[in-house]
């Protein structure tokens, strides 16, 4: 094996232990911060002041965290160069009263989270994992390990099964965990104890499903990949990879560095820890106060500062190549996509796509273009947010995926790498 493959495969396996690390988008930020932890990095507290925004720092907030370099020479009209991604994947998230049942099947109460495909949920052995909230207002992270499961009615039931699927939300997503009487079960007080507290104490909770199939290379000298939840922890893992090299070769560059994991960009963005609320400006706006910032040098900054929005995109349906644009035809291996839409879905321009294809020739990285079929329209990002709230620049690109919002996604390995160089190569400046 070449020093290239040992590369990528280190690459992969990594992205892999970041993935099963990475249950919901709590254990993501918590993920995350280990990983920056151990990298030197420090954590700040929102409540408290920042008296020190220099050097290498983080804050998290719920399933977000924003993580920074800031270089020695630094001033009020620094500019930023962000990495925005999100944490959240869709999934099933336990709604109240969850211990139900019937015909002797204990049975959880959920509510879909954001758009899976609902079928690939079907026959695969689920977790729960999230947060617990006690009384004293203490967060516990907690994961349940392979303990759910959503089964599809048999074939010899429904002879018309395989003519087309259609599942009712409500009445056939519902999965089973044990056999016995719903009103002598308690679901949450099991989850609390393997948190090592008493169900009692449990005032709230966010538990999501996640699927608990380990991440897997396969295929054709082991090219493929497949995981879930690389929509779109592939691109905070990319960012994540990147930031922390960048904090070696910080002194090189004239700009902060930043990686911006957001949640619920699933459900629209719109929350305290979302892309459309205030996160990402209240702590540049906090950077800003640390270097003196008057409030025309923010702007200042502003206006020269990039913000590359990296979310998961689609690779050309083999099964499916009429669903595609007839011109643009992103393949696997064939690098992160450069993802362009005339409604501004994604908001990259003629001088983010100059951007992109600098940074990718300074790291030596394939790309390549992703535009909709005009019959088929494309769905949005955090990228027009990000550049509405903020008026910072911004360019959409993100790995080219099969089977996007399915339980199990599927990548070729060249993408994730190749992406992590080009927003490697964009914090250090090219």
């Amino acid at each position: 094996m070449d020093a290239s493959s040992d590369r990528i495969g280190d690459y992969i396996d990594d992205f892999g232990r970041y993935i099963a690390a990475s249950p919901s988008s709590y254990h993501a930020a918590a993920e995350a911060a280990r990983r920056l932890d151990a990298a030197g990095f420090t954590a700040l507290a929102e409540i408290d002041d920042w008296d020190d925004t220099g050097g290498r720092h983080y804050v998290v907030r719920d399933g977000a965290i924003i993580a920074w370099v800031k270089p020695a020479v630094s001033g009020p009209t620094t500019p930023f160069r962000i990495l925005g991604a999100h944490t959240d994947s869709p999934a099933f998230k336990l709604k109240p009263k969850p211990t139900v049942g019937s015909n002797g099947w204990l049975q959880a109460g959920v509510e879909v989270y954001g758009g899976p495909l609902l079928n690939s949920w079907l026959d695969r052995e689920l977790e729960l994992a999230g947060r617990l909230v006690t009384r004293d207002g203490t967060e516990h992270l907690v994961r349940t390990g392979p303990f759910l499961r959503i089964p599809q009615l048999a074939l010899h039931l429904d002879r018309s099964a395989n003519n087309g699927l259609t599942l009712d939300k409500q009445r056939h997503t519902t999965p089973v965990w044990g056999a016995g009487d719903a009103s002598q079960a308690d679901l949450i007080g099991h989850i609390a104890g393997l948190a090592g507290l008493d169900g009692a104490d449990v005032t709230g909770y966010d538990l999501l499903t996640a699927d608990t199939a380990a991440p897997a290379r396969f295929g054709l000298d082991s090219s493929l990949f497949a995981a879930g939840r690389m929509d779109n922890l592939s691109s905070v893992h990319a960012g994540l990879c990147a930031l922390i090299d960048a904090a070696v070769h910080v002194d090189d560059t004239d700009h902060i560095s930043v990686l911006a994991a957001f949640d619920h960009e699933e459900l629209g963005s719109q929350s305290r820890s979302g892309a459309s609320g205030p996160f990402l400006s209240d702590v540049l706006g906090r950077l800003g106060d640390g270097l003196g910032a008057s409030v025309s040098q923010r702007l200042r900054a502003y206006a020269a500062s990039w913000c590359i929005s990296a979310d998961a995109g689609h690779a050309v349906h083999p099964n499916y190549p009429e669903q595609h644009d007839p011109a643009n035809r992103p393949v696997p291996g064939g690098g992160p996509l450069l993802k362009i839409n005339a409604s501004q879905k994604y908001a990259t321009d003629a001088h983010g796509a100059a951007l992109w294809q600098r940074i990718c020739a300074d790291a030596g990285a394939l790309y390549q273009e992703f535009v909709s079929n005009n019959s088929v329209p494309c769905g949005s990002t955090i990228g027009p947010l990000t550049a509405t709230r903020l008026g910072i620049r911004v360019v959409d690109v993100g790995v080219p995926l099969l089977s996007m919002h399915s339980a199990r996604e599927l990548v070729h390995v060249n993408d994730p790498v190749a992406l992590s160089a080009a927003v490697g190569a964009f914090f250090r400046g090219a």
